[in-house]
């Protein structure tokens, strides 16, 4: 998702990063190979899997489109299911929706809703009609609830058992007002996200058949067979590869797939131009923008692209190889949002703008759509950690050389600390009381987790849990444990306290020098939250030297050439030890990597 609520919010957004070699590290899996079920949490685990074949003839005078839908659903839960849940996404797009009430109710809306969706005419409104539904040919009993269909089903479906859905929907795109619709702000007639009956995810924890309030998705993976009927003279860019492409009369027929992917997106306009650039030993870059843009935007638009080759390739080595032929940038949607195999972003930006929207997306490819986390549930795995990985990315690329190109997300989340609104990064997403609550969690101190997990581990060892967790848990749905677990085998520490307490609650890191007398150093922990410890002394001489004080609980100690002096366990609120010479002055944290709620006691 777009960057929106950092912006507005005035969290800003910084870049960095080390490396230019064009290096393409192991895939984790071969988009087109079956899915391994084993992970390192264990055997045990197991994902659905859903295989989409769909027929959808679309209507570009009236934006109605009439669809068939072939679903076969393979159960791999050791579960019997007796009922399966889809989701209706454009029903959304109604008056009296959940999310047109939660919009005018919410104490900070979102402004590109407001109100809008109460406003919506009848041929503005989104729909999803479900006409006839059948399992193995047998009609079944369905009730559209909001943004769901509850489908009772004429027999249960079993372990291991795959069964087959036909269903014939009409559907209507609704006027655009937040990441799919028509007739978007800046004139591109369909971006189509999210605009199928689309199987709701079960796993380990039951069905997640959230209605669409306002925030993100979690879906099952599955291969992707759409055959779609247009307008001839539209222009088609999305998901997947194209097959084919028959004309007949004034429309035309294009065939795609796409392997291994938990989504399928595409947009449409009769005014864009389509370029391409090849990465080198990596996929076919596809830009879809429209014509009629302003001269100096349709410019920015043709330096984007050598640009979002360097990204792509500083993702491909600092994470892990993207597995597809292609990628595609296209203008559409809201703002900006992640899709399979391409984002959809508003063009109308200045040239650093694009960039930074385009660097955020693309990093959701691997930070979402290779691993597919539950995003209604850990937003901040998504959101955050694409944060921290663009920041870095788009800092490498204009060579800003920022020392902590994630600064601007510690404001924000020190703001949020301090504001009183804070809620723990458990909350689901639509259960925020503020966006802006939402926001700055998600994205600024979801980055914040990330980027401070360098402080505690080391720089090398959170590189090397970045690959890992993209290795072990590609194509698949991780949770906050195994990334944490990851981070932990690599790292040799004990790392369950760091997510318990920033993830799983409010507190806060306060560490102060309390005293200094003579030779003797006291600290104090005042918050919360423990952290060990790094701390400068500079000696009355001027001379200088670093220390590291272990976090007991931790177990071990990070890899670094400061002092390494005794553990401090967390319940002692303070700490002292003595120094070799007269001492001038203390400063905890002098490369200010921790998120510390007050800095002023710091250093004495």
């Amino acid at each position: 998702m777009n960057r929106f609520f950092i912006s507005i919010f005035s969290i800003a957004t910084l870049f960095s990063c080390n490396s230019s070699k064009e290096v393409v590290v192991a895939a984790p899996q071969s988009p087109e190979a079956p899915i391994k079920t084993n992970t390192t949490s264990g055997s045990g685990y197991w994902q659905q899997h859903v295989d989409y074949q769909m027929d959808i003839d679309m209507d570009v005078n009236n934006y109605q489109y009439k669809g068939k839908q072939k679903l076969v659903y393979t159960n791999n839960s050791p579960d019997v299911l007796n009922k399966v849940f889809y989701h209706l996404y454009f029903n959304a797009f109604q008056p009296g929706s959940e999310m047109d009430v939660r919009s005018r109710t919410i104490a900070d809306p979102d402004p590109r809703v407001g109100d809008r969706i109460s406003k919506l005419k009848p041929n503005e409104i989104g729909y999803i009609k479900v006409n006839t539904l059948k399992q193995n040919g047998m009609a079944l009993n369905y009730n559209t609830v909001g943004t769901v269909l509850e489908v009772d089903l004429a027999t249960p479906i079993q372990p291991g058992e795959s069964v087959t859905f036909n269903m014939d929907f009409d559907a209507q795109v609704p006027i655009q007002i937040r990441r799919s619709g028509r007739n978007n702000k800046e004139g591109v007639v369909l971006s189509m996200t999210q605009w199928y009956p689309k199987l709701a995810e079960y796993d380990f924890e039951g069905w997640h058949a959230d209605p669409y309030i306002g925030r993100e998705f979690h879906s099952v993976w599955g291969d992707f067979d759409l055959k779609l009927t247009i307008d001839k003279n539209y222009v088609v860019g999305g998901t997947g590869y194209l097959e084919s492409e028959q004309v007949n009369g004034s429309k035309k027929t294009l065939h795609f797939r796409a392997p291994n992917v938990h989504d399928f997106t595409w947009a449409a306009d009769p005014e864009y131009i389509h370029d391409t650039l090849q990465v080198p030993n990596g996929p076919l870059l596809n830009f879809y923008y429209k014509s009629t843009l302003e001269a100096d935007k349709l410019e920015n638009w043709k330096k984007l692209q050598p640009k979002t080759v360097e990204l792509m390739q500083y993702f491909n080595e600092h994470i892990g190889a993207y597995p597809y032929k292609q990628y595609s940038v296209i203008q559409g949607g809201d703002g900006g949002m992640e899709y399979a195999m391409c984002t959809l972003i508003t063009g109308k930006r200045n040239f650093g703008s694009l960039v930074g929207v385009t660097a955020h997306e693309m990093a959701h490819t691997w930070f979402q759509f290779l691993l597919a986390t539950n995003e209604a549930k850990h937003e901040w795995m998504d959101e955050g950690f694409t944060t921290y990985i663009s920041n870095l990315a788009e800092d490498y690329i204009f060579k800003k050389g920022n020392e902590n190109p994630n600064s601007g997300s510690y404001n924000g989340y020190l703001y949020l600390a301090k504001s009183g609104k804070e809620q723990p990064l458990t909350t689901h997403a639509d259960r925020y009381e503020f966006n802006q609550a939402y926001g700055i969690s998600a994205y600024a101190k979801g980055a914040v987790f990330i980027a401070q997990l360098n402080y505690v581990i080391g720089e090398d060892n959170l590189k090397k849990t970045i690959k890992k967790y993209f290795e072990d848990f590609g194509f698949k749905h991780p949770r906050p444990i195994d990334f944490i677990r990851t981070a932990e085998k690599i790292s040799g520490l004990e790392l369950d306290w760091y997510l318990t307490d920033f993830a799983q609650t409010t507190n806060t890191i306060d560490y102060a020098v309390k005293s200094i007398e003579d030779k003797a150093i006291t600290l104090e922990r005042i918050g919360l939250m423990p952290m060990p410890v790094d701390l400068k002394v500079t000696y009355a001489d001027d001379s200088t030297e670093d220390f590291y004080i272990p976090l007991q609980m931790m177990r071990g100690e990070k890899p670094t050439s400061a002092t390494i002096i005794k553990d401090w366990a967390w319940a002692y609120p303070t700490y002292t030890f003595e120094v070799s010479k007269a001492i001038k002055s203390v400063e905890i944290d002098p490369k200010h990597l921790i998120a510390d709620v007050d800095k002023t006691n710091n250093k004495k």
